[in-house]
């Protein structure tokens, strides 16, 4: 039924609409739960959602900031240059219509952050105490850093031509030349040097772990085929399985639980507006 949220009639269709879209997702969330209390969540929660957003935008709107119109603007070009379903869901309509939606969009964005300006970041204790209590998910495969020269095997390059390149680059390592300027050079995928950076066991096809993670740091592997073609890897250093230091995580765990704050900020903020509001449940028409 249609919900009039502080005197603004809220039609049905959009609580239908929401229910839609929740529903695959509560129901694969509570794969054991009763389906007749999966399918009651899904009309509670899409009731509630459309509301609180209601409560938002009349929040934001009442707001006496302004948004700069040349932001609007750009964000108006940006969506019309989007294929459809890439803009967030507004419906292209008339620009005058799609404004005062990007406008709402935005002045709702504009509350948000203003309700959240004065979060104060976690403590330094916070973050090493989140540390102490979650370092397993802090842990970490063996990793490794390695570079590779690499002729592929396709439609443009047959298996003789592609074995003759990569021997060529072997014949020029072997009398001295840079690895990464001759990936860079003469490899299939040039770029950084041929660097792959670090990464672990299950990511790169058997043939190239298989000297990835045996290759000592520093050396060159010999030639070896992979269902890509001829490569030549070159190994740069190596992270044993472990628990992550507290240094190389500090950054992650602080954006994270201030985003936790944040967010517990923002539930209080619409809690205030829950209380203050009038809703009342409208006979259908």
């Amino acid at each position: 039924m249609p919900i009039l949220v502080n005197g603004e009639l809220i039609d049905d269709s959009l609580v239908k609409e929401e229910a839609r879209t929740i529903r695959p997702r509560l129901f694969e969330a509570m794969p054991n739960e009763d389906p007749a209390d999966v399918e009651a969540r899904v009309k509670q929660w899409s009731r509630e959602n459309v509301i609180e957003r209601v409560l938002l935008r009349q929040a934001a709107l009442a707001d006496p900031d302004p948004v700069d119109p040349a932001t609007v603007e750009e964000w108006l070009s940006r969506i019309r240059s989007e294929t459809p379903g890439q803009s967030g869901c507004i419906a292209l309509g008339a620009d005058d219509e799609v404004r005062r939606d990007l406008e709402a969009r935005l002045k709702v964005d504009h509350l948000l952050e203003k309700v959240t300006a004065k979060t104060a970041k976690p403590a330094n204790k916070e973050i090493a105490e989140h540390y102490r209590k979650n370092r397993d998910s802090f842990l970490t495969p063996e990793l490794v850093h390695a570079a590779h020269i690499v002729k592929n095997i396709d439609e443009n390059c047959d298996e003789a031509t592609a074995r003759a390149a990569i021997e060529a680059a072997e014949q020029e390592l072997a009398a001295g030349a840079d690895f990464a300027e001759l990936a860079d050079r003469l490899s299939d995928c040039p770029g950084r040097g041929g660097d792959l950076g670090f990464f672990p066991r299950g990511e790169m096809v058997d043939e190239f772990e298989a000297h990835a993670f045996t290759l000592p740091i520093g050396q060159l592997s010999p030639i070896f085929r992979s269902p890509f073609g001829f490569h030549i890897l070159k190994v740069y250093a190596r992270r044993p399985e472990g628990v992550r230091d507290l240094s190389d995580v500090r950054e992650q765990i602080e954006q994270q639980l201030w985003q936790e704050k944040k967010q517990k900020t923002i539930e209080q903020f619409l809690d205030r507006l829950w209380a203050q509001a009038k809703i009342e449940d409208q006979p259908a028409s």
